[in-house]
C-alpha cells in the first residue's frame, strides 16, 4: 500500500512538473485538439454559462479548462487504479476509471445547469420590470435605440441577450428572428408574446405607434401584477414554513419535557 501512495505521489509531481518545464502541455494539448474535444461539448453549455457568469467568463476558454481538468483527473484516476487497487480484473479499473473521469467532466456542466434552472424564476420575476424600462424609452426613441439605451441598466442577466439583439438588428436583420432568439435564450413566461410585441412596435408607422405603446404598456403591467402576486405568494409561503418550523420545534419541546417530567414522577416512586 505504501508503495502505491509512493507511486501515486511521484506520478502526479510528474504529471506537473513535465507541464511546468514544457515537455508535455496541457494547455497545448487541449488547443490542438479542440475540435475534437468540442464534439464532446454539450450544445446549451455556453448559454448555461453565460446565464451564470455573463460577459465575466469565456464559454469556450472555461470548456478548455474544463477539459484539461478532466484529463490530469482521467490520468491520476487511472495512477491510483492502477497502483492502489488489487484483486480487481484489469478491464474493470479501466471502466471505473472512465466512469469517474465522465463524472468529473460532467459535473461543471450540471453545476451551471443546477444554477440556470434555480435562477429561471429569478428571470421570469424580473423580465416585466426590465420591459417597463424599456417601455419608457420607447416612447421617446425608436425600439433599436430604445433596446440599445437599456442596455447599460439592465439586468445583467439579460446583457449577452440583448447584445446579440443588438448586434442582428445592426447588421441589418430587419426580420423577427433576432427578437424570437432572445426569448427563445430567456425562455420565461410570455417572453415569446412580448417579444412579438415589440416587434411589431419596431415596425408600426409613428401614427400607430401610440396605439401599440398602450397595447404594450397594458400587457407589461399584466405581468408586472403576475410577478408581485408571484413574490407576495412566496413571502406567504416562507412565513407559513417559518411558522410551522416554530410549531413543531415548541410542541418537541413540550413533549420532551412531559416525558422527562414522567420519567422523573415514576422515579420517585
Amino acid at each position: 500500500m505504501t508503495t502505491g501512495i509512493e507511486i501515486l505521489a511521484v506520478g502526479i509531481i510528474l504529471i506537473f512538473l513535465f507541464n511546468y518545464i514544457g515537455v508535455f502541455s496541457f494547455n497545448k494539448f487541449v488547443a490542438d485538439n479542440r475540435t475534437v474535444f468540442g464534439k464532446l461539448k454539450e450544445d446549451d453549455y455556453d448559454f448555461y454559462v453565460i446565464s451564470k457568469y455573463g460577459d465575466r467568463v469565456d464559454p469556450n476558454v472555461r470548456y478548455q479548462e474544463r477539459v484539461k481538468s478532466s484529463i490530469i483527473a482521467f490520468i491520476i484516476a487511472t495512477i491510483i487504479v492502477l497502483t492502489s487497487v488489487s484483486g480487481v480484473n484489469f478491464a474493470i479499473k479501466i471502466v471505473f476509471v472512465l466512469g469517474f473521469t465522465y463524472l468529473f467532466f460532467k459535473d461543471d456542466y450540471n453545476k451551471v445547469k443546477r444554477f440556470y434552472k434555480v435562477h429561471l424564476h429569478e428571470i421570469n420575476l424580473k423580465l416585466p420590470y426590465y420591459l417597463k424600462s424599456l417601455e419608457i424609452l420607447i416612447q421617446h426613441y425608436t425600439v433599436p435605440v430604445a433596446i440599445t439605451r437599456s442596455l447599460e441598466e439592465a439586468p445583467e442577466m439579460f446583457k449577452p441577450g440583448l447584445r446579440e439583439l443588438i448586434a442582428s438588428i445592426d447588421a441589418g436583420d430587419s426580420t423577427i428572428e433576432p427578437y424570437m432568439a432572445f426569448a427563445r435564450r430567456y425562455p420565461v413566461r410570455d417572453s415569446m408574446r412580448m417579444m412579438r410585441l415589440l416587434y411589431r412596435l419596431s415596425l408600426g408607422s409613428q401614427e400607430r405607434k401610440q396605439e401599440q405603446l398602450i397595447v404594450f404598456s397594458r400587457t407589461i403591467s399584466n405581468l408586472q401584477a403576475k410577478s408581485r402576486e408571484t413574490k407576495y405568494k412566496e413571502r406567504l409561503d416562507k412565513m407559513e414554513k417559518k411558522t410551522m418550523s416554530m410549531l413543531v420545534a415548541t410542541g418537541a419541546g413540550v413533549i420532551v419535557i412531559i416525558l422527562l417530567s414522567i420519567l422523573q414522577m415514576f422515579g420517585n416512586l
